[in-house]
């Protein structure tokens, strides 16, 4: 008889979407199996930039120290013309501000983010379940029964695909999956070493449609080379080489990854269809562009997992349903700013190098979805479904709202006397994600139902202070994903029921 196995989530890749969905899952005490068809973890640099929210993930995971040990600032591009190499600032370097405590982009190999990730996995007690696939599925009104290629049975909850851009998860679930691959256009990336070249600049050459750009800590450099149409390439090293070398005069040696890469741009018609769930490439692929795609993953999985949790809890199964409602729109516009700096690189437009604000994705909300109204009250900075900014106050071993926030739970922070009393009496059940409650008081003192405001930077950052209305009384509910879940100004305890109803155990 075949074995079966009962588990929370079977999640099918382990990359850097599965691998966070993962982790966040197991901190919230469910039970989870991770895994992946290729028979090891990934070893190629592939996505290398990490977006300043994708930071903020990782560290509320615990492991953004690691990754900024491992990685390092992008270096200015030095576009080769000839002779000559003009010097080219991509992106403008910003300092740290009180409430973005991480401005800039970090390089950073995504074997080395997928290592990270994977050391957290096992400090959590977690196997990666290397050479299993997944064959198929069938569900039903209460779990999901998935047949492995070991001829395992697992029997879970829900079923989460983040296998890729070929998911199969998404293949048997007969979700389409919209958009074009162009097959003509194929761009060669190398992970490598290369001869007297200098590592303080991303290197390009426009003519060769060429560049090569240093990896942080290492010899290395990852180089991409865009092929003519009909342009069938040669991937043994040694002709790698040769044509490296006929493109920039320069050799390379120590060829450690190849990938023959096609820009895809595709979006899955759902992600939910039933107990089955897509996440990163599964749903969404992009141009290399921008470093857009290996973000978007990351952070599919974060507004997924807090909610996995909640629904295993008792939470109202609708609550699974604004995962797409916040993220397909979300991914759709990455899909189109993503397509439009490679269509600039495909023209030689100086507007391709550039990167700013957008490619951050500090400013993405999710107002006006089913979790964030439109109509809800707001302050004079924030509405519901924005991001909820860091802020320096005093908490007993910490002094900024960050660490205060870090962890699977929600946090609520009272601003006024009327919404300070009203913390005790507000509504949560025993089951699923922790609630935290905090008076937020100027002056000094600290103790633990207090953060201590004590420049008034939390209250301007988050607009209470003469917010109209509000008479700097307010209830602000932060999700455990780091957004706004509700902004309350009176009627404290139906009010915030009222706001929590979505997403609490019944």
């Amino acid at each position: 008889m075949t074995p079966t196995h009962d588990t929370d989530v079977l999640i099918a890749g382990a990359g850097p979407t599965g691998s966070t969905l993962a982790a966040d899952l197991l901190r919230r005490g469910l039970r989870v199996r991770l895994v992946n068809k290729a028979p090891h973890a990934f070893e190629g640099s592939r996505a290398k930039g990490i977006q300043p929210r994708t930071q903020e993930v990782l560290e509320d995971l615990g492991v953004l120290r690691e990754a900024h040990a491992e990685g390092g600032p992008y270096p200015l591009a030095g576009i080769h013309l000839g002779p000559v190499t003009a010097p080219w600032k991509m992106q403008q370097r910003s300092k740290p501000t009180p409430d973005v405590p991480y401005p800039n982009i970090l390089l950073l190999p995504q074997h080395r983010t997928d290592a990270i990730l994977h050391r957290l996995l096992e400090r959590l007690g977690l196997r990666i379940e290397y050479g299993v696939a997944l064959e198929g599925f069938e569900q039903d009104a209460d779990c999901v029964t998935a047949t492995l290629s070991t001829g395992e049975r697992v029997r879970g909850k829900y079923l989460v695909g983040a296998d890729g851009g070929a998911s199969a998860v998404r293949t048997a679930a007969g979700l389409g999956f919209v958009g074009e691959t162009d097959d003509s256009d194929k761009t060669l990336i190398i992970d490598c070493a290369i001869d007297q070249l200098s590592r303080d600049r991303w290197h390009m050459w426009p003519r060769a449609s060429a560049g090569a750009c240093p990896l942080p800590h290492s010899d290395q450099f990852q180089v991409m080379i865009r092929l003519k149409p009909g342009d069938t390439p040669d991937l043994d090293h040694a002709a790698l080489a040769d044509r490296f070398h006929s493109l920039t005069g320069l050799k390379l040696r120590d060829i450690t990854w190849v990938s023959a890469f096609r820009p895809n741009v595709r979006l899955v018609e759902h992600y939910r269809k039933g107990r089955v769930l897509l996440a990163g490439d599964a749903a969404h692929v992009h141009t290399p562009a921008g470093a857009q795609g290996l973000n978007t993953g990351v952070q599919d999985a974060y507004n997924l997992g807090w909610k996995l949790g909640q629904a295993i809890a008792g939470a109202p199964d609708s609550l699974l349903d604004s995962y797409e409602a916040e993220r397909l729109p979300i991914a759709a516009g990455v899909l189109g700013k993503s397509s439009e700096l490679y269509q600039n690189l495909s023209n030689h437009r100086v507007a391709g190098l550039k990167r700013g604000d957008e490619e951050r994705q500090l400013s993405l909300t999710y107002r006006g979805g089913p979790l964030a109204p439109t109509d809800a009250p707001a302050t004079k900075t924030l509405h519901v479904g924005d991001r909820a900014p860091d802020a320096p106050c005093t908490a007993p071993g910490t002094g900024r709202l960050f660490d205060v926030l870090q962890g699977p739970h929600f946090t609520v922070l009272a601003f006024g006397p009327d919404a300070t009393a009203a913390l005790p009496d507000l509504p949560w059940p025993t089951g699923g994600a922790e609630l935290r409650r905090y008076a937020v008081r100027g002056g000094r003192g600290i103790d633990s139902a207090h953060l201590t405001d004590h420049t008034g930077r939390l209250a301007d950052i988050y607009g209470i202070n003469g917010t109209e209305g509000t008479e700097g009384d307010a209830l602000i509910l932060i999700r455990p994903d780091g957004y706004i879940g509700g902004i309350l100004t009176a009627d404290w305890t139906a009010s915030f029921a009222a706001a929590t109803r979505a997403f609490t155990p019944r």
